[in-house]
């Protein structure tokens, strides 16, 4: 239990290690490359304007193996129901450039999209365009645009990446929640808990 709690801190003191230099997207600013087309686990070629449903797009930077991802992956089906529910897309990337021809490979992200039943769009973010355009810090890392495609909520998914049990502030479905009603999102932003995203810099 010690060496797990000891990994878990060192992916933590280095999650934003490889972010510092990039721009960071601001709540309240519009989504940019929002026609760059990326590829699905299916095969199709997908952009966030694909995604976008009436209330919003959710774009989610994720991976195969962080062991964050591990421990939150479980919820995200949920959170595609959540999404569909209130009219939010849903889209996931993977941005990890550094890990392409191991772990996160195309063919890893379809086995883990098998694996796990995924039933959103899980894409490849080529030489990581989009992380490095929205500033991802961390898989996993969330975005949530409003219709007219402006940052309404950025960071965590939940206060809890042990269990969905111990969730006591569902940051991501609550924003979303707010957007399906018309409403203002009450937390705009949270802390992103994960590892740092293996991002190609120029």
């Amino acid at each position: 239990m010690k060496r797990l709690v000891f990994i878990f801190a060192i992916f933590l003191s280095v999650s934003s290690f490889s972010a510092d230099n990039v721009k960071k997207l601001e709540v309240g600013e519009k989504a940019v490359l929002t026609e760059v087309k990326m590829k699905d686990v299916s095969g199709e070629l997908v952009s966030l304007s694909d995604a976008l449903k009436k209330n919003g797009l959710l774009v989610l930077f994720s991976c195969n193996q962080c062991p964050f991802v591990l421990r939150w992956e479980s919820r995200y089906n949920g959170i595609k129901e959540w999404a569909d529910k209130n009219k939010v897309g849903m889209i996931v990337l993977n941005s990890n450039y550094q890990k392409r021809n191991s772990d996160d490979s195309y063919e890893a992200m379809q086995a883990k999209a098998k694996e796990k039943a995924y039933r959103f769009n899980y894409v490849v973010d080529k030489e990581s365009v989009l992380a490095n355009a929205f500033g991802g810090q961390t898989t996993p890392h969330a975005f949530l645009f409003d219709g007219d495609l402006k940052l309404a909520y950025k960071g965590a998914i939940d206060d809890s990446y042990q269990s969905a049990e111990g969730v006591k502030e569902a940051y991501l479905k609550n924003a979303i929640a707010n957007l399906g009603a018309g409403e203002q999102v009450a937390v705009t932003e949270t802390k992103p808990v994960g590892c740092g995203i293996k991002r190609k810099v120029d």
